[in-house]
């Protein structure tokens, strides 16, 4: 009835009739329930059972189809007696009529549409709450916000901090300026990643110190100042490098550029006085170098053999008496320091003079091959040396390759040195030694030019050659190979039969040789890659060029 009031809410005012907006309509819409309009205005989910509460009067929900079967998710027929649902209470409740309300499957007491519908609901269990000795609840403790650790990233702080980072700083530039040649203050900041101003600061140091220099002035644009170039120095800070083989003894000043400033090779009687000669040779340089003003960084010494972990014990050194001598104090006390001299293997200081200043330049992958009376060999994989986990790589002269029955100076036979070394090649052409070995070839070059026998001689030794690149080259694979010591003055005489055994010899022929080449820096390459090497500490940023 108009007017009436409801027993659970108050009455309102009457209203004069108006149309409610487009708004209210859609508010007021019943909305779509299972395919049928359902009056009491609710979403009810498809996935869970219904059930109607029970009611007082027995004719509602006949508007559902109550009773005919016409309502999906009610039973057909109902219970006899059974109560039907009520006005729906709580949210969603339509306004100004009755409606069944949807219940949760569960009651009946967990049994679902067969439960009694008389049977409250389950409830949800709660977690208990803990209880103290005497039995008593305990109070509820309320719970703090969850604080997540902040996470600390610690970086390893290398030694030296800002003192390490202006030597590698400095060191970078000086690297940049001997591979790229001279450039200006924003080239060298380029090729660097460092900031101009940084590298402006490290070139002023420099200059101070007679490390570098300027050029003329060069124009990159057409507007704006033009730029000053940089170059390294002539000179000043050098480093050291010496030779000892069974002959002679050579030394070598290198600097910064990769300019050779000195080179001494004084030859030697007998195997007694290397030591001898290299301190003698050691003394005469440093008061060279003190009277010219040039400043040496460190030193290194090359030596046929294998060298210790500490890089100055010699342990094995087939051909010279040295295994656990003195060399690097000599040097050490020569130049007046204590522990900065260093040794290294002749082969492979070789193969870093070639790569760097020599025929290996532009190869990444190279194998150097001396030619003294020792064969050894230098390794380069991807512009860096390949030394193995003892520092024995490279000993390929007493590879089992070479003619059975030729006696070695390592006391076997068979020996791949003993085919190929100084000794054969003597043996071969039927010469005596006159002097080093870049001299004693030289002359048998000139006696090949006269003789089919010395010639014949060489090609022999020049096979014996070949074979054994093919074998090493197998298992190196390298891009390039550079034939040095004595193979230098001997040329296309040793050259072209050892090309040709090669070529016939090799496993993987369809791939091709590598490129076979004779060395430019001769008898000297190994003193120029000992200087090399004592160059490296500082190019790695390990000696202050600032100090």
């Amino acid at each position: 009835m108009a007017g009436q009031a409801l027993p659970h809410r108050p009455q309102r005012p009457e209203r004069a009739a108006v149309r409610p907006g487009p708004a209210v309509r859609r508010r007021q819409r019943a909305r779509r329930v299972l395919g049928r309009r359902h009056p009491a205005g609710r979403r009810v989910r498809r996935a869970r059972a219904l059930r109607l509460q029970a009611g007082a009067a027995g004719d509602r929900g006949r508007g559902l189809g109550i009773g005919q079967g016409l309502h999906g998710q009610l039973p057909d027929p109902p219970r006899q007696g059974a109560r039907l649902p009520g006005r729906p209470r709580g949210a969603g409740r339509a306004r100004g009529g009755r409606a069944p309300r949807a219940r949760h499957a569960d009651v009946g007491g967990g049994g679902g549409l067969a439960g009694d519908p008389r049977r409250p609901a389950a409830r949800r269990r709660r977690a208990r709450r803990a209880r103290g000795r005497d039995g008593e609840a305990r109070p509820a403790r309320a719970r703090a916000p969850v604080r997540r650790p902040r996470l600390t990233v610690s970086r390893p702080v290398e030694p030296g901090g800002a003192e390490s980072l202006r030597r590698r700083n400095a060191a970078a530039v000086v690297r940049a300026l001997r591979e790229g040649g001279p450039g200006s203050r924003a080239d060298l900041a380029a090729r660097t990643g460092l900031a101009k101003a940084t590298v402006g600061t490290i070139v002023g140091g420099l200059e101070e110190r007679g490390v570098v220099r300027d050029l003329e002035q060069v124009r990159s644009g057409e507007r704006g100042r033009p730029g000053q170039l940089v170059t390294l120095e002539d000179g000043r800070p050098v480093g050291v490098g010496f030779e000892v083989n069974v002959a002679y003894v050579a030394a070598v000043v290198l600097d910064l550029g990769g300019v050779v400033r000195r080179e001494v090779t004084r030859p030697v009687a007998n195997d007694g006085d290397v030591l001898t000669a290299l301190a003698a040779t050691a003394t005469e340089l440093a008061a060279d170098l003190d009277a010219s003003g040039l400043r040496p960084l460190g030193a290194t010494v090359a030596l046929p053999g294998l060298v210790g972990g500490d890089d100055r014990t010699a342990v094995w050194v087939p051909n010279l008496d040295l295994a656990g001598r003195g060399l690097v104090d000599a040097v050490d006390a020569a130049f007046g320091w204590t522990g900065r001299a260093r040794a290294s293997n002749d082969a492979d200081c070789s193969a870093l003079a070639e790569l760097h200043l020599g025929a290996g330049r532009g190869a990444d992958h190279l194998l150097y091959l001396t030619g003294t009376v020792g064969i050894g060999a230098g390794m380069i994989e991807s512009r860096r040396l390949l030394r193995g986990a003892r520092g024995f790589a490279g000993e390929v002269g007493h590879l089992p390759i070479g003619e059975a029955g030729a006696a070695c100076g390592c006391g076997r036979t068979g020996c791949w040195e003993a085919s190929v070394g100084l000794h054969a090649l003597l043996a071969a052409v039927g010469l005596p030694e006159a002097g080093t070995p870049h001299e004693t070839a030289a002359e048998v070059a000139r006696a090949a030019e006269s003789s089919a026998e010395v010639r014949d001689g060489i090609a022999s030794v020049g096979r014996w050659l070949g074979r054994g690149l093919a074998v090493v080259t197998g298992i190196l694979d390298p891009g390039a190979v550079v034939l040095g010591g004595y193979f230098v003055p001997l040329g296309d005489l040793i050259l072209e039969p050892a090309a040709d055994e090669l070529v016939r010899t090799l496993a993987s022929g369809e791939l091709g040789p590598p490129d076979l080449r004779l060395g430019r820096l001769g008898t000297a390459s190994a003193a120029c890659g000992a200087a090399e090497r004592a160059l490296e500490e500082t190019f790695a940023g390990a000696v202050d060029l600032l100090a």
